[in-house]
């Protein structure tokens, strides 16, 4: 080869380096995000699912795409959106609000890598395999709930100092149900409380366990973590309105619902941290080597108006306590 021909594909070579770097650099990873809930109920936590991948370094539309899948309550659909998104060969694939349909979600995605954000025992619901060690492809962000069993119901006492029966609703369809109802009474047996399970496991079936309630003469309600319950809030707060039941709930948005209080970890914090999980899923981190990350921020919401219109006067002690007041 000539001096000047070596020169010459040596300059053109230099010169396209950089060309194939900024594509490889520019590359667009796409990941799936399914919900058995809705956007229009869940746009605040798709929020923090984007900055949990921005501080990762991933931005929509820059270097990531996301193909969202919402049942929107049906339940039902949740595999066959799963398989979909696996189908398209997404990068990995992010899965939440869907306890009840959880585990036919988890058998429909088998090699792509998958974070859950889940409110149970993801070693229980057989989402991993311990929560150090996951194993496989799969990963979570639980909200585990147990532990906070005994802290809602001593601030319904608080709250209601003759309180003695207090109703729990659970939807039987839940994986978690069981669990539920049984760390319920147990919390219960604790404080001296007794305890009556109602279930609902469609809409249809609210006025008939708020019946119950009321034949039960239960002095409070407490709502178990469930996507239904969360997708039809307003519906549940309006029949605790309506039947004068002082009720609490594992998350903000019932009392901003017009509900009287909730207890719960962040659900924000929750998707947020999903978003950082799917990012380093990106950037090359197996799931397996991601452990379960458990809640560490929790809020306690209470709204005023409401225990005004229950007739309920709010101890100054549980005010200051609460981290937020809807007045």
């Amino acid at each position: 080869m000539k001096r000047r021909e070596f020169i010459t594909l040596l300059g053109g070579g230099m010169a396209a380096w950089p060309i194939a770097a900024r594509a490889q650099q520019s590359k667009m990873s796409t990941i799936g995000f399914i919900s058995g809930r809705s956007l229009a109920s869940d746009a605040h936590l798709v929020a923090a699912f984007r900055q949990g991948l921005k501080e990762t370094g991933y931005v929509e539309g820059q270097n990531v795409t996301i193909e969202f899948r919402w049942a929107e309550g049906q339940f039902d659909r949740l595999q066959a959106l799963a398989a979909d998104l696996v189908g398209r060969k997404v990068a990995a694939i992010f899965a939440g609000g869907m306890d009840i349909e959880i585990r036919t979600v988890r058998a429909a995605v088998t090699t792509t890598p998958i974070v859950f954000a889940t409110g149970g025992d993801p070693v229980e619901l057989g989402l991993v395999a311990s929560m150090n060690r996951p194993g496989g492809n799969a990963t979570a962000v639980t909200v585990i709930i147990a532990a906070l069993w005994p802290k809602r119901l001593e601030l319904l006492r608080e709250l209601i100092v003759s309180a003695t029966l207090v109703a729990v609703l659970v939807n039987p369809n839940d994986p978690n149900a069981a669990s539920y109802s049984r760390d319920v009474q147990a919390a219960a047996h604790t404080l001296g409380l007794q305890v009556r399970v109602l279930h609902a496991g469609t809409e249809r079936d609210f006025d008939t366990a708020f019946a119950a309630l009321v034949d039960a003469r239960a002095s409070a309600l407490l709502v178990t973590l469930n996507a239904l319950f969360v997708n039809r809030r307003e519906k549940l707060v309006a029949l605790a309105a309506r039947y004068a039941v002082p009720a609490i709930y594992d998350r903000r948005e019932f009392p901003v619902a017009g509900g009287l209080m909730s207890y719960g970890a962040s659900i924000i914090e929750q998707y947020r941290q999903s978003g950082v999980y799917i990012g380093k899923i990106l950037r090359g981190v197996i799931p397996a080597d991601l452990p379960v990350m458990q809640p560490v921020k929790f809020e306690l919401v209470i709204n005023l108006k409401t225990a005004r219109a229950l007739g309920l006067e709010v101890p100054p002690t549980l005010l200051a306590r609460a981290d937020e007041v809807i007045e």
